[in-house]
């Protein structure tokens, strides 16, 4: 059972990752001409972020590449005990953002180690976001969440 859990969490990774770079992909290509007001406040609008979370920490970006590399590794080792379905889902979200902007800060521009991360969500009250920084918000919303449960195995 444990090996199907850690396949889930290995499939919700890719498909966070694979979420994550094509819709940046797609803004890099299409919001480079000009934002997109969708609803209210909420706009799709290109902005790339060469800091840390919330634009913080803008010297130390090589270290946060680090600890990147190895929360995901950390993360990678933890999957394969899961004895949940959800907790399975939930340790997939946080991996694949987290390899989801890893991916931004080692091939793109200014290069290896310092590259920027493409953001596009603008709600216009809160920091610019993508794909990646949802997946791992859900992520760790859920995993909160589900500790409060920690009655066992799922069945």
């Amino acid at each position: 059972m444990t090996g199907r859990r850690f396949a889930l969490v290995g499939g919700v990774a890719a498909a966070a990752v694979v979420a994550d770079q094509l819709t940046k992909w797609w803004a890099v290509d299409r919001l480079s001409r000009g934002p997109i007001k969708i609803v209210g406040s909420l706009r799709l609008a290109l902005s790339h972020n060469s800091a840390g979370a919330f634009g913080l920490g803008s010297g130390v970006v090589p270290m946060i590449v680090l600890a990147v590399v190895a929360l995901v590794v950390v993360l990678f080792v933890v999957g394969r005990s899961i004895d949940r379905s959800a907790m399975a889902v939930a340790l997939g979200l946080v991996l694949g953002g987290a390899v989801g902007n890893l991916l931004d800060r080692v091939f793109r521009s200014p290069g290896f180690g310092r590259g920027a991360v493409i953001d596009f969500v603008d709600l216009r009250w809160w920091p610019v976001f993508n794909v990646a920084d949802a997946a791992i918000t859900i992520g760790c919303v859920l995993l909160v969440l589900l500790s409060f449960n920690n009655s066992g195995t799922e069945r």
